[in-house]
């Protein structure tokens, strides 16, 4: 039984970025754009307000990304950093435990894709289809060299 679950991994690790980057990218959304019941109950938030406008933006970019899978490790760094600055900055002044302070959203996405940082995108992310071109498709052939950047 754990080997089918072993195979399935990488799936069940694609389905969760997909999942997380979806839910974050909708966070990002009702804030910029005032879908979804917008920004606190309605609305948006003003464009280059601190920190609330670089959260959305945040949120809205490497939610996407992430659900993409694409750039993957990086944005979910990014956005798991966000993640812990909103739950320090905002929710942890006002209580400990993130269930008295409203910061259980902040801490499970900080986390979540923290988790991602060190797992990486699993199945079918498009950072697979980019890294396919230096990566060797079998374990006996050679790497292929990626060609040097040239500067104009």
């Amino acid at each position: 039984m754990f080997k089918r679950l072993d195979r399935a991994q990488p799936y069940a690790l694609g389905l969760f970025r997909a999942v997380i980057g979806f839910l974050f990218a909708c966070h990002g959304a009702a804030s910029l754009f005032g879908v979804l019941g917008g920004a606190m109950g309605g609305g948006t938030v003003p464009a280059g307000t601190w920190p609330g406008w670089y959260a959305a933006v945040i949120q809205l970019v490497g939610g996407t990304l992430v659900a993409l899978g694409l750039g993957t490790r990086f944005a979910a760094f990014i956005a798991s950093g966000s993640m812990a600055y909103a739950y320090f900055k905002v929710h942890q002044p006002e209580s400990l435990f993130p269930l008295q302070n409203g910061g259980e959203s902040s801490a499970v996405f900080c986390w979540a894709f923290l988790l991602l940082v060190f797992t990486g995108p699993g199945a079918l992310a498009l950072d697979r289809l980019f890294s396919s071109r230096t990566r060797p498709a079998h374990k006996n052939e050679p790497e292929r060299e990626q060609e040097p950047a040239v500067s104009v």
